[in-house]
């Protein structure tokens, strides 16, 4: 039997695996990842997995490391998964399995747990970032365990089975709803939500906003400072990566910002449902562009379009550790030279409206900009410019007339 490292949440999932591998005899060490999860008793959890028999049990704090080193990096790319998805859940995975790898180091575990399903994305990310960091390591997933399975077909059966056992746990039978959360957002999936006809807000009890419509019936201002990309600064105030991300959780979240509902496509080929809350992070992208705007040229912003898809593709599907990866990181580095000032936005029931942005590097240039007579510009020289432009236009239009009055 194995000596074991389990990326324990206290949760449905991973209480039925400490309770399965125990009965099979393997010693389990069972690490809570402390990734700034709201409305959890850490030691509660902690006293749970030893009286459930872990052979350990510990908390390792990376709150400051997943913002900073994580989601900040991230952000300053502008990337979110099919355009609207934050990757607050696909960010924070090869940060788990990188704190795993270390306890088993410290413990002398020869394996790597976790609860993430064979239908998932968490599967691909825990086990792509731990063979980056530790070639031969020894994966071992429950869920792909056909005999586990056969226990345990669905949720049902594992409430069950904690039910028996009289393992605590906050999913029942009638909301179902698995939750993953973190100081950068809380997901929801599963459950009445893979109904698509269910209004998704309805079903979800959300831990980190109001609603919209319970939101005060005034805007709330605040002033963002950046410096080289990276949010520094709240009115005023010098904050650290996780200090700035959870305030603005608490600001963004009583005005009802911050919540989507989606269909989005996994790794593994098939679409599935959730609805996400991430009122700080979603503060944080749109004063980061917003100041973009101001800071970088226009070929830059749209090469960096271009690529930002692909960054959060390979977050979704977890290719932290690659070398593809450290190169664009590399070159977000670069881009967010420029990109220091302050931003001010009002939030009013879930929206978020500019207010004002300055920067010392703003290549905004009324004189050149102006509608009014006089400025900088020369509208002759536009003359030029549009003839040598549309050059290719006219001579492919005299070889191949196209016809217009269809």
């Amino acid at each position: 039997m194995s000596n074991c490292v389990l990326a324990y949440s206290g949760g449905l999932d991973t209480s039925v695996i400490l309770a399965w591998l125990r009965d099979l005899g393997h010693d389990v060490h069972c690490v809570y990842v402390d990734l700034g999860q709201p409305c959890e008793d850490r030691q509660a959890i902690l006293e749970k997995a030893e009286k459930m028999g872990a052979k350990s049990s510990r908390i390792v704090d990376v709150r400051e490391e997943l913002c900073r080193d994580f989601a900040f990096p991230v952000l300053a790319w502008q990337a979110r998964y099919e355009g609207i998805y934050l990757l607050g859940t696909s960010i924070a995975r090869p940060l788990i399995s990188k704190a795993c790898l270390q306890v088993a180091k410290e413990v002398g575990a020869d394996s790597f747990v976790h609860g993430a399903t064979g239908k998932g994305n968490d599967q691909c990310r825990f086990q792509l970032a731990a063979e980056a960091l530790e070639p031969e390591v020894n994966m071992i997933a429950p869920w792909r365990i056909k005999e586990f399975r056969e226990l345990f077909p669905g949720r049902t059966e594992m409430i069950a089975y904690c039910n028996e056992r009289d393992i605590p746990v906050k999913a029942s039978v009638e909301k179902p709803y698995s939750s993953d959360e973190n100081c950068l957002h809380i997901s929801y999936e599963a459950g009445r939500l893979e109904e698509l006809t269910q209004n998704g807000y309805d079903i979800v009890d959300f831990g980190m906003t109001v609603s919209p419509q319970e939101a005060p019936d005034q805007k709330e201002t605040i002033t963002l400072g950046f410096e080289h990309g990276v949010p520094v600064r709240l009115n005023g105030q010098t904050l650290s990566p996780l200090a700035m991300v959870e305030q603005l959780n608490t600001i963004g979240g009583r005005n009802g910002v911050g919540r989507i509902d989606i269909v989005e496509n996994r790794f593994v080929g098939m679409k599935s449902r959730g609805v996400y809350e991430a009122p700080g992070m979603t503060v944080l992208y749109e004063a980061h562009r917003l100041l973009e705007q101001l800071t970088l040229d226009r070929d830059l912003v749209h090469l960096r379009d271009r690529l930002a898809p692909e960054v959060a593709e390979m977050v979704y599907y977890g290719l932290w550790y690659v070398p593809k990866m450290d190169a664009l990181m590399a070159m977000m580095r670069e881009t967010q030279r420029p990109v220091t000032g302050e931003v001010t936005l009002d939030l009013y029931k879930g929206n978020l409206m500019v207010s004002s942005r300055t920067s010392p590097n703003s290549l905004y240039d009324a004189e050149v900009a102006s509608m009014e007579g006089g400025g900088s510009y020369n509208q002759d020289d536009a003359e030029g410019f549009l003839r040598i432009m549309g050059l290719p236009s006219r001579v492919q239009g005299k070889v191949h007339p196209r016809p217009y009055d269809d």
